[in-house]
């Protein structure tokens, strides 16, 4: 089994630290362990954290069995949502994202992501970029890959990296102190809330559209499914990585509207006999919140809005000269997050 190599040791970022357990083996500790993450902080999982640490030993560069102990580990952690959280690390699949994800750091952030650990195909060309940012490579053949990467068919898909979750991802708890969420976002101007929203699919390409449109960040409610998920990843293309996305509940997210003077705003299916009535977006009307900090809260195609969110928010309804009641989830969200971008970003 053959794979391109990593590049010189002086180019890659530092290692991650030894854990401070040895290995159950006995032997010498990897150089290549993951530590659960830290739950202390109000910004986390609020999970026990495990006392065995995962590691792969040092003189691995190759894996053939999908009952190998590592693959088990990461597997997990691609089917685990808990798993992940406990543990900090996330699974990618794929180069595209993996791609974007580096580039991303570089170039809008000014520095360079380590993934952890990157997992390929044997026989396949790693790209520059993405060799550059990895502190280990492991060769896998195609029952590994087959069995990580989510897909029967492996045809598209030459490598999986771990990623640790990025910093720009925020689990709030009930006991965050008021002032704490001006530090939530960046910059809260234009914050997307989803409520409820299950589909990782529509998730994750709600993510990526919030990116594209650049809003400033991504709030999910109770009932939404993990943006970590490998599918929301693989319709995100990995912009869970480039995106702050903050996880709580609604007395978080009036700290935050209250703090920033937001309009609240609801995607919501013009008159449906059970709410207030719906404004109608057009140009006029996302004209004239141009300059308005909003969040604007967008609901499940097979719930919609919670009572909460339709109580507490103006409806808007996307106009439409069909007979279907409603759109796709992910198609009337981008239909949104474009017309209501800040007039500034409109090209």
């Amino acid at each position: 089994m053959q794979c391109a190599l990593t590049p010189p040791a002086s180019n890659l970022p530092a290692p991650l630290s030894p854990a401070s357990l040895s290995s159950t083996s006995g032997s010498k500790q990897s150089p290549f362990q993951f530590k659960p993450r830290n739950p202390s902080c109000c910004c986390s999982s609020s999970s026990k954290v495990l006392q065995k640490t995962i590691t792969l030993p040092h003189h691995v560069t190759s894996i053939s069995s999908t009952s190998n102990p590592f693959v088990k580990h990461c597997y997990k952690l691609l089917t685990s949502s808990s798993y992940r959280l406990l543990h900090g690390v996330v699974v990618v699949v794929g180069s595209t994202p993996i791609r974007e994800i580096c580039r991303f750091q570089e170039k809008v952030l000014g520095r360079h992501i380590k993934i952890e650990c990157l997992l390929v195909l044997d026989d396949t060309q790693i790209a520059e970029e993405i060799a550059f940012c990895s502190a280990r490579v492991v060769c896998v053949n195609s029952t590994v890959m087959k069995k990580l990467s989510g897909v029967q068919s492996i045809d598209s898909i030459r490598m999986i990296a771990l990623f640790r979750i990025p910093s720009s991802f925020c689990n709030v708890g009930d006991d965050c102190r008021k002032e704490d969420c001006s530090t939530w976002f960046p910059f809260a101007h234009r914050i997307l809330v989803l409520d409820g929203i299950q589909d990782p699919g529509n998730l994750g390409t709600l993510l990526r559209s919030a990116l594209a449109f650049k809003w400033d960040g991504v709030f999910l409610l109770p009932g939404c499914c993990d943006p970590f998920n490998e599918k929301a990843l693989r319709a995100s293309r990995g912009a869970c990585f480039q995106l702050p996305v903050l996880s709580g509940g609604w007395m978080q997210l009036q700290k935050l509207s209250e703090n920033f003077k937001m309009k609240m705003l609801a995607g919501h299916p013009a008159n449906d006999g059970r709410s207030k009535t719906a404004a109608r977006l057009d140009q006029g009307f996302a004209n004239s919140l141009a300059h308005q900090p909003l969040c604007l809260v967008l609901g499940s195609e097979g719930s919609g809005l919670s009572e909460k969110s339709r109580e507490v928010c103006e409806l808007v309804s996307i106009p439409m000269s069909g007979e279907f009641e409603s759109l796709n989830a992910s198609v009337a969200g981008g239909i949104f997050l474009y017309m209501l971008q800040p007039e500034t970003r409109l090209l």
